[in-house]
């Protein structure tokens, strides 16, 4: 079965509005929410990773961040923290979260694989090429699917190497981070080739600018290509789905694993 996490962010810049909480207490609601629409994992996120977004400062983010995790710690599903430096990571994970989800790939901190050992959580390892405030500027690659291919086997020794359990290992091709309209339509047409490395696929499409650029459509009107993406991305072998519309997509992904023969039904 294919497991929905669900988006909620901290910063108020965030690209996606409705993603947007401004207190633990409307985390917690939101969250709950989210669960009862069907997500198995919630991630929170403290600074906007969209593009020509520029970082904020270390404590900001913890401010934001794991007043947060320590609210939704005691809920029903994996709480999941999108940051890629090690102290909010150590800290976020004191209060609870049992995934760290590192749009970096473990190269923004020398400390943060320690962090994930120490810790013995799940880590998502995603490529970006660049980084927020730079990565949309004239993205080339030889072939985009062989290169992150090969950044994952790269960033998995390397993992490994750290003494990360290789079974607590996600992989993210990174839609949007760094990729034209065409390397995200590719990635999605060869999603099944990173099947290969052995690792499971979280995949997060939704509401993206490649939606946008498609049909024509502002970020508030992107759900039924959403829907298309995660579909596809299901079928293609993504083990989860990174949304901000829960129900909806929770609801796309149980038809889809139907199809593929993933449910009981009747």
């Amino acid at each position: 079965m294919t497991r929905i996490m669900g988006v909620l962010n901290t910063a108020p810049d965030s690209f996606y509005p409705d993603s947007r909480v401004a207190s633990p207490d409307e985390a917690l609601a939101r969250a709950t929410q989210m669960i009862a629409d069907g997500a198995h994992m919630i991630d929170v996120g403290g600074e906007s990773s969209r593009p020509g977004a520029k970082p904020v400062g270390l404590e900001i983010e913890i401010e934001r961040v794991v007043p947060v995790v320590e609210r939704l710690a005691g809920l029903d599903a994996t709480i999941s923290v999108d940051t890629y430096r090690a102290e909010t990571a150590r800290r976020a994970i004191a209060a609870g979260a049992r995934m760290i989800n590192d749009i970096t790939g473990l190269r923004g901190d020398p400390d943060m694989a320690g962090v994930i050992v120490d810790a013995g959580v799940e880590c998502v390892i995603m490529h970006m090429l660049g980084t927020p405030e730079t990565m949309q500027r004239d993205p080339v690659y030889t072939d985009v699917v062989d290169d992150i291919r090969a950044f994952f086997d790269e960033r998995i020794a390397f993992a490994i190497r750290s003494g990360i359990d290789e079974a607590q290992i996600w992989l993210d091709p990174g839609f949007g981070f760094g990729k034209t309209v065409e390397h995200n339509l590719k990635l999605l047409r060869r999603l099944s080739e990173f099947r290969a490395l052995g690792r499971p696929l979280l995949v997060g499409t939704s509401n993206k600018s490649i939606i946008g650029a498609v049909l024509g459509l502002p970020v508030e009107e992107r759900l039924e290509g959403t829907a298309a993406t995660v579909a596809v991305s299901i079928m293609k072998g993504a083990d989860a789905v990174r949304v901000h519309d829960v129900k909806a997509m929770a609801r796309v992904a149980r038809m889809t694993d139907a199809i593929l023969g993933k449910l009981d039904h009747e």
